[in-house]
């Protein structure tokens, strides 16, 4: 218990702040559900003309896994393997 001592103040400034964070956003006035129905339709308004998606393009997916083998471009001749033999 005495090896956890040590962040006994870090939870003490931490339950602090949140107590005083919670006090002070209890001043703020509330508003009827048609306002904020209203803004909140107005700012989806807004966004839509501005999604641009991801500022990276997507990565296409790799087609393959495992061993890649390779196409030939051309097909050697029958002559070609006779000479070599």
């Amino acid at each position: 218990m005495e090896i956890l001592l040590w962040l006994a103040p870090a939870a003490l400034v931490t339950l602090a702040a949140m107590a005083w964070v919670g006090w002070q956003g209890r001043g703020h006035r509330e508003l009827d559900r048609e306002t904020v129905a209203r803004r909140i339709g107005e700012a989806l308004a807004r966004q839509e003309g501005r999604r641009h998606g991801y500022a990276a393009p997507r990565r296409t997916p790799d087609p393959a896994t495992g061993v890649k083998v390779r196409r030939h471009e051309t097909q050697p001749d029958d002559s070609s393997r006779q000479q070599a033999s």
